[in-house]
């Protein structure tokens, strides 16, 4: 079983043993049906816990977990991640993908012309932007339709269309 680190504990929330978690998930309802979350500062080190109660706040969410009563309890779990099993994800809306589907894939021009392979993704607020490496050259793909051409999941290939101004540097 794999498991995605969904947020990062932030700090304890109240004194009841809730905790803040800043949020990796764009789609916060994500945990609104799971039973359990497994939390620890590494994915081998992470325990399962039992999900008591989660609120959605905005680019955050508040946890409560079974075993977790106070305070002082909840603060020694600062800087810890919550990880969920991925078979545990809700499918998604045509054309959206979870950033694991979009790492790793190849990105070709609509020509053929390989750019690299996508490293990593990160949030601007109006859309991803997909950071992708061959050898030292790196170009900033924006998640936007008009580049963003084609996704193949199966074969881990992205068509992109190279707008000016997004060469490789």
């Amino acid at each position: 079983m794999e498991l995605l680190e969904i947020g990062k504990i932030v700090r304890p929330h109240g004194i009841s043993g809730r905790m803040k978690v800043l949020s990796h998930l764009e789609l916060q309802d994500a945990l609104s049906d799971l039973p359990e979350v497994s939390v620890g500062r590494k994915v081998r080190e992470a325990v399962v816990f039992s999900l008591e109660a989660v609120q959605a706040s905005s680019g955050a969410f508040i946890l409560k977990l079974k075993g977790i009563e106070d305070r002082d309890t909840a603060a020694g779990y600062a800087g810890s991640s919550i990880w969920i099993a991925s078979d545990k994800l809700k499918p998604l809306p045509e054309g959206e993908y979870y950033w694991r589907d979009i790492i790793g894939m190849q990105a070709v021009t609509e020509e053929g012309e390989a750019l690299g392979r996508i490293e990593s993704v990160f949030p601007t607020g109006s859309n991803d932007v997909y950071v992708c490496r061959q050898g030292k050259k790196e170009i900033l793909l924006p998640a936007i339709e008009e580049v963003i051409r084609k996704i193949d999941t199966d074969r881990k290939v992205m068509v992109v269309r190279l707008l000016e101004g997004l060469e490789p540097s």
